[in-house]
């Protein structure tokens, strides 16, 4: 393959399985110098020998960190920011869905702080590196499941009401693309594009930890119709690499295409707000 990003940074999340280590892969074997980030450092240290064992022509780095805490997301954007001065492309992947609530030591629902909020808050503290690159890139990784979303700003941080996982996961995967809209239009000027996708239901074993009838139905249908990692991570490397992809920003993507959305995830005044609380949450107000 063509040595096509050699001299480009690249910083993935979620990195060390899925779609985000199918993506890491491609970026590797084409010749970028490659970030991964990952919460398990055995796990983290195995996905950097393979990768690294297939000859790509770039070191593989690593950082490890915790990204449902905010403390975490600031350590790991200052190691990277210490290390390197540009970001080529920035892959907000990390993700996951919890069966029961959960609450971070920060006092953050879990999904909402590891889906959104440390997206939010890494991109913030790397932003002045992608506003300096040339052609620097956000690609995040959102899904099908926005449309089950439907903000309650009350319960949005805590959820002590009623908790249903997928309905969580759902408002998770709204938040990223509300935020990838209103990222766009602040990085417009410094000519940096951010946009999100959905990779469709993929062979990684995510969301099937669960019990319940909701998890059954998943299961049965999964290895049906699920896609292979490989699969999965077409759109995020095409978002993140090709040309026709930069022409566009602020979009949702699914098959390489402008996708159609529900109509709250085309809310300007929902992504403003949703913008002012994360500000608030991670204290940069």
């Amino acid at each position: 393959m063509e040595h096509d990003l050699i001299g480009k940074v690249f910083l993935v999340t979620g990195a060390t399985e899925g779609i985000g280590k199918a993506a890491a892969r491609d970026f590797a074997r084409r010749g970028a110098t490659l970030v991964l980030v990952g919460r398990n450092p055995a796990k983290t240290a195995q996905v950097k020998a393979e990768i690294a064992a297939e000859g790509g022509p770039a070191p593989v780095e690593t950082i490890v960190g915790d990204l449902a805490l905010l403390a975490e997301v600031r350590r790991v954007a200052a190691e990277f920011r210490a290390r390197h001065d540009r970001l080529d492309v920035l892959v907000n992947n990390a993700g996951a869905v919890f069966d029961q609530r959960q609450v971070t030591a920060e006092g953050i629902e879990m999904t909402f702080a590891l889906n959104h909020l440390g997206h939010f808050l890494l991109t913030h503290e790397v932003r002045g590196l992608l506003e300096q690159t040339p052609g620097a890139r956000v690609v995040s990784t959102s899904s099908g499941a926005h449309r089950m979303g439907n903000f309650d700003f009350d319960d949005l941080v805590k959820r002590e009401k009623v908790y249903g996982s997928f309905q969580v996961y759902g408002d998770s995967k709204l938040a990223n693309i509300l935020f990838t809209r209103e990222l766009a239009r602040r990085l417009q000027p410094a000519g940096v594009v951010a946009n999100c996708f959905h990779p469709g239901m993929v062979q990684t074993g995510f969301a099937l930890n669960g019990r319940g009838l909701t998890y059954l139905m998943v299961k049965l249908s999964y290895w049906a119709i699920a896609r292979t990692p490989e699969q999965g991570a077409e759109t995020l490397i095409w978002l993140a690499t090709s040309p026709e992809a930069a022409t566009k920003s602020g979009e949702y993507f699914y098959n390489c295409r402008v996708a159609r959305t529900s109509k709250v995830a085309k809310d300007p005044a929902l992504a403003a707000r949703l913008w002012g609380l994360s500000e608030q949450l991670c204290g940069l107000q």
